[in-house]
C-alpha cells in the first residue's frame, strides 16, 4: 500500500462526512439537487456581512509596500494588539498581543497547540459527542484522545471525567456552542468544571490546560449566555476563528488567545509562535487578518439560524424523535429509533435524506442534522422524516 497504515486507519475512522457527503453527490446527480435533502456539512449558508465586504474592499486597494509580506510567525502585531484588546473587554483578563497567536482557522489552532504541548504518550480529554477530528489531532502528535460520557443532556459528567483524569492528563478540550448537538454549557457548569480540573491538577502535580475550542461562540438564541472560561479557570487556551461567525470559513482566519495568567504562559506562547511555524503554516493569511482585526465586535446573523431551527425542531419532536433541544450552533442531534445510527441513517437516504451518524462523533446512537441550508429544504424534508420514523423497525 503506497499510504501509511495509521493515515489508513485514520482515514477510515473519521470518514463519515465525507462518506455521506459523497453518496450525497451521487444521489443528486441522480434525482437533481433540489430534491435530495442533505444535512451532513456545517458549512454557513449565509454571506459574510456588508461590513466585511467593505473592508475586504479598502484592503485590497492598499498599496503600502509590504501589505503581503511575511510576518511574525505569530501574526502581524498590530492585528493582534486589537483581538487582545477586545478580549479584555469581554473578559477583564488584561490579555495582550504577546498571548494572541493568529492561525489557519480554528483547525490550524488546535493543531498549533496540541503540538506545543504533548509528548508521545499524552492524553487529552474531551467530551463526547465531539467534533469528529480532534482524535486524529491528538493522534498526530503522538497522543491519545479519551473521550469523557456526558449525561443525557450532554452535559458533562464530572464524576466521570474525574475517573478518566490520570498523570498522563495534558489537556482537556470542550466545545461549547457544541458541535454536534447546539448545547450550551453554562456559567454553572464551567464554575464546576473549573473546580474539578484545578483539584486534579493539584493531584497529579501539573496542569491540565483547558482548550475552549469556540467557532459557534456568536451563534446562540434566545439571548443564552456564552461563559467564558478563561474568567475561571487560569489554565484555559482559547481557540476560535470566523468560518461561523462572519461565515468566511474558506478564508481560514482564526486565532488562539493564551490566558496571560496561565502556567508558563510566556514559554507557551513562545512554543505556540514556533509551532505555527513548524507545522507549515508559517503566517495566517496577511490580508483576512487586517480584515477580521476591525470586526471583532461584528455580531454573527442569528436570525436566520433561529427560525431554521424553530422550523426544525419541534416538527422533528412532534414525529417522535427525541432531541436535546440546541440553543446554539446549526446543528440538531436526535436519538436514532432503534438505537442503530447507521441502520437509520441509511433509513433516510431512502426518503433522499442525508445525515451523519453520531458513531463519527463519539457517541453511536445519534445522528447528526447540519441545518445551515435553505429554508425551503427543511420544510420539503419533513414530510420524509416522518415517514421514515413511522416506516422504521
Amino acid at each position: 500500500m503506497a499510504i501509511s497504515t495509521k493515515i489508513s486507519k485514520a482515514m477510515e475512522a473519521s470518514s463519515w462526512i465525507r462518506k455521506m457527503f459523497e453518496e450525497g453527490a451521487m444521489l443528486k446527480k441522480q434525482k437533481g439537487e433540489e430534491n435530495v435533502y442533505d444535512f451532513t456539512l456545517g458549512n454557513p449558508i449565509t454571506e459574510p456581512p456588508e461590513s466585511f465586504k467593505r473592508r475586504l474592499k479598502v484592503l485590497a486597494a492598499d498599496d503600502t509596500p509590504g501589505s503581503h509580506a511575511y510576518m511574525p510567525n505569530s501574526g502581524i502585531p498590530w492585528v493582534r494588539e486589537k483581538i487582545a484588546a477586545y478580549l479584555t473587554r469581554q473578559t477583564g483578563i488584561a490579555y495582550t498581543a504577546n498571548q494572541i497567536v493568529m492561525t489557519v482557522g480554528a483547525a490550524g489552532g488546535l493543531n498549533v497547540i496540541l503540538k506545543a504541548l504533548m509528548d508521545t504518550g499524552d492524553e487529552i480529554l474531551t467530551f463526547a459527542p465531539f467534533f469528529v477530528e480532534y482524535r486524529v489531532y491528538a493522534d498526530n502528535f503522538g497522543g491519545t484522545l479519551k473521550p469523557v460520557p456526558t449525561t443525557d443532556a450532554f452535559l458533562p459528567d464530572l464524576d466521570m471525567l474525574k475517573a478518566a483524569i490520570t498523570e498522563k492528563t495534558k489537556a482537556m478540550i470542550i466545545n461549547s456552542p457544541n458541535n454536534p448537538t447546539g448545547v450550551i454549557y453554562s456559567e454553572e457548569t464551567i464554575k464546576a468544571l473549573a473546580e474539578t480540573l484545578h483539584q486534579a491538577s493539584e493531584e497529579i502535580g501539573h496542569p491540565i490546560y483547558l482548550i475552549s475550542d469556540e467557532p459557534y461562540r456568536k451563534i446562540v438564541f434566545e439571548n443564552t449566555k456564552v461563559p467564558y472560561p478563561s474568567v475561571y479557570y487560569e489554565d484555559t487556551i482559547l481557540i476560535t476563528s470566523h468560518s461561523k461567525d462572519l461565515s468566511i470559513p474558506g478564508e481560514r482566519i482564526g486565532y488562539i488567545a493564551i490566558h496571560p495568567e496561565s502556567t508558563d504562559a510566556q514559554a507557551l506562547s513562545t512554543a505556540a509562535n514556533f509551532t505555527n511555524r513548524i507545522l507549515g503554516y508559517v503566517n495566517a493569511p496577511a490580508l483576512m487578518q487586517r480584515v477580521v482585526a476591525e470586526l471583532q465586535d461584528e455580531p454573527a446573523d442569528v436570525a436566520g439560524y433561529h427560525k431554521k431551527r424553530d422550523l426544525f425542531y419541534p416538527a422533528l419532536v412532534s414525529f417522535g424523535y427525541e432531541i436535546v433541544k440546541p440553543m446554539g450552533a446549526f446543528y440538531l442531534f436526535p436519538k436514532a429509533p432503534g438505537g442503530d445510527d447507521v441502520a437509520f441513517v441509511n433509513h433516510l437516504k431512502k426518503f433522499d435524506i442525508l445525515a451523519v451518524p453520531g458513531s463519527g462523533f463519539g457517541t453511536p446512537g445519534y445522528f447528526r442534522l447540519a441545518y445551515c441550508v435553505k429554508d425551503s429544504a427543511i420544510e420539503r424534508s419533513l414530510d420524509g422524516f416522518k415517514r421514515a420514523i413511522e416506516s422504521f423497525s
